[in-house]
């Protein structure tokens, strides 16, 4: 193989690489955005009026190691979780290990009912999908007045929390890898 042939075929595989990487970051972007009601309610995880709030129709890519945020979820009736959830119609209790994940992830219920690993902290935990946190619809009562989900949350119940050891203030918005268990 000639030298030139050589170069040739090195610069078109970086140039793939290259795309395939960016190809990747960018498989999930805004594909709209939602405007909070100008009045409305008035609590930490509302919907502030007025705001503008990016919506989403995807989520990353799966893989063994995905990245995504970790939420609290009270999944029991009259928690923030809003409405029984989606999978099943049941609400759930905070001793459960459930979670909801982004509209995309979430599969159109694809995943209702089957487990993921979530690692964090050293730890691993298996939970159960019982409900989608829409990244497409928010700020109204069927959403508890929250805003749209990110297109990469995993909104997990206090029971999650606990199995992987975060506490007190770590519980919030948590760096997280997951799988499908």
């Amino acid at each position: 193989m000639s030298t030139t042939s050589t170069l040739v075929l090195a610069l078109a595989g970086l140039l793939l690489v290259a795309f395939s990487s960016t190809a990747l970051a960018d498989t999930c972007q805004p594909s709209g955005t939602l405007e909070s009601p100008a009045t409305g309610h008035t609590c930490d995880e509302c919907c502030k009026p007025g705001h503008v709030y990016p919506t989403y129709q995807c989520s990353p890519p799966v893989s063994r190691h995905t990245k995504a945020v970790m939420t609290l979820n009270d999944f029991s009736k009259g928690g923030d979780g809003g409405a029984p959830s989606e999978c099943d119609g049941k609400y759930h209790n905070n001793t459960e290990r459930v979670v909801a994940l982004s509209t995309g992830w979430y599969d159109k219920g694809k995943r209702c009912g089957e487990y993921i690993r979530i690692n964090a902290k050293g730890r691993s935990v298996l939970a159960k999908v019982v409900d989608e946190c829409d990244t497409l619809h928010g700020c109204d009562k069927p959403h508890a007045f929250q805003p749209p989900c990110p297109h990469n949350d995993v909104d997990a119940s206090q029971a999650v929390w606990d199995a992987l050891g975060i506490f007190g203030d770590e519980v919030g918005d948590f760096p997280i890898t997951w799988s499908d268990a």
